[in-house]
């Protein structure tokens, strides 16, 4: 093995880990609501946190092909998201401005957070 690939290798191991640590914080300031396990809140929690990144990624995709942010519908219909509208008590709203979007999840019992949303700055944030 060169020293290029050994340090290529060790440059992709030290960013993994670097961002493994931004997610590992991001997931611990989003803290479970009393309703069901603390398991069954986070996991729920981290499945609409990641299914708001896949909402940015599928906006970023259809910037890059029509030039433009689309409605959740547009990305659907468009075969640029697969996921639906909701995963229970959260449902997902895109809105479009004209220089961004924000795709919000938006809880529909008690419980925390309220509210969590992605804009194309790709970083989740969380109401509470």
């Amino acid at each position: 093995m060169g020293l290029g690939r050994a340090l290529g290798l060790i440059g992709t191991v030290i960013t993994l880990a670097v961002g493994m640590y931004f997610y590992s914080l991001q997931v611990k300031n989003l803290q479970p609501s009393a309703g069901g396990t603390a398991n069954d809140e986070t996991a729920l929690i981290t499945g609409v946190k990641m299914d708001l990144i896949g909402i940015a990624n599928a906006e970023r995709g259809y910037m890059a092909a029509q030039g433009k942010y689309a409605s959740m519908d547009d990305l659907i219909s468009g075969g640029y998201l697969t996921i639906r509208h909701e995963r229970p008590p959260y449902v997902y709203d895109v809105s479009i401005t004209s220089g961004g979007f924000s795709a919000t999840a938006t809880r529909t019992t008690k419980g925390s957070p309220a509210q969590m949303w992605v804009t194309e700055s790709m970083e989740v944030q969380s109401s509470d």
